[in-house]
């Protein structure tokens, strides 16, 4: 198994990066939270997990050693294979799939494009004496990340942080903006809340949110 794999990024796309290793590039699934982090250019950390299949190997890498663990569990869950996983974790972060999980939240779980209310079932049996309690706190409301979203996209703010990763994923500055924007107003309408919540929102639910839009299903 590669556990992780640690060079210099190469490329990105809106599904993978390419990371040179010892003079070889490899290619890594990683989720949108976890390509936002990227730079090309800059040196990187991924923990990784390999899949084998009779065709292919494929290498899916993750910010951090949770994210993987909790990517490897959700395969036990019957009818889930590695790109359902995936998917999974990038909608919701790690201790959110727990969250979901442990309160037998159907509808989080749907969320997740490919997942139905039956698979959503099947993955809380399988999985809730498995994937263990959530280890963070949770997260701001989604009311928080729409007013920061519609707020000035201050420099180094994470309004700003989500525009500039979308721009490194391949999108055009406006494309990038408006659908920072738009996903924030569509959070606020949905929470009734209006003002600056500054920096308490969470950069990779608004990354989630604006992705959505970019790239409808």
């Amino acid at each position: 198994m590669i556990a992780s794999i640690s060079g210099t990024v190469e490329a990105l796309s809106p599904t993978s990066a390419v990371v040179d290793v010892g003079g070889v590039g490899i290619l890594v699934w990683c989720t949108p939270a976890t390509l936002a982090r990227l730079r090309v250019g800059e040196r990187a950390k991924l923990s990784t997990t390999l899949v084998v299949r009779e065709t292919e190997l494929t290498l899916y890498g993750f910010a951090d050693a949770d994210e993987r663990d909790v990517f490897e569990i959700l395969q036990g869950a019957a009818g889930v294979g590695p790109r359902l996983a995936q998917a999974v974790l990038g909608v919701h972060s790690p201790d959110a799939v727990r969250r979901a999980v442990a309160a037998e939240d159907l509808a989080a779980l749907t969320k997740v494009p490919g997942i139905g209310r039956k698979g959503a079932q099947r993955i809380v049996l399988d999985l809730r004496d498995k994937i263990g309690p959530p280890s963070a706190p949770v997260p701001a409301p989604r009311g928080a990340v729409a007013a920061a979203a519609v707020a000035e996209l201050r420099p180094g703010g994470p309004a700003e942080q989500v525009r500039d990763a979308l721009v490194g994923l391949g999108y055009s500055a406006r494309e990038a903006q408006d659908a920072v924007v738009a996903a924030g107003v569509a959070a606020g309408a949905d929470a009734g809340v209006t003002g600056d919540a500054g920096d308490a929102v969470d950069p990779a639910a608004l990354l989630r949110a604006s992705l959505a839009i970019l790239r409808p299903r």
